[in-house]
């Protein structure tokens, strides 16, 4: 049996990457939920948290969607 060492680290790399990617987007998400949150106890609208929250929010259920499309496919 041979095990291609180079492409399973290729694959750990890449993996790695988007994994840190997409918590952070994710992280940035809740963040702009909590500022808007904040702006509307302080009587602002906060329409910038909420258009920052929904924007990351959708790029991570791409993503998602697209890995599963991946395995499935």
């Amino acid at each position: 049996m041979h095990i291609d060492w180079g492409a399973l680290g290729t694959v750990f790399v890449v993996s790695l990457v988007v994994v840190v990617a997409l918590c952070g987007l994710f992280a940035v998400g809740v963040r702009g939920l909590s500022a808007r949150v904040a702006a509307r106890e302080a009587g602002v609208q906060g329409t910038a948290g909420l258009t920052t929250a929904v924007l990351c929010f959708a790029v991570c259920t791409a993503v998602i969607g697209y890995g599963v499309y991946l395995i499935v496919g």
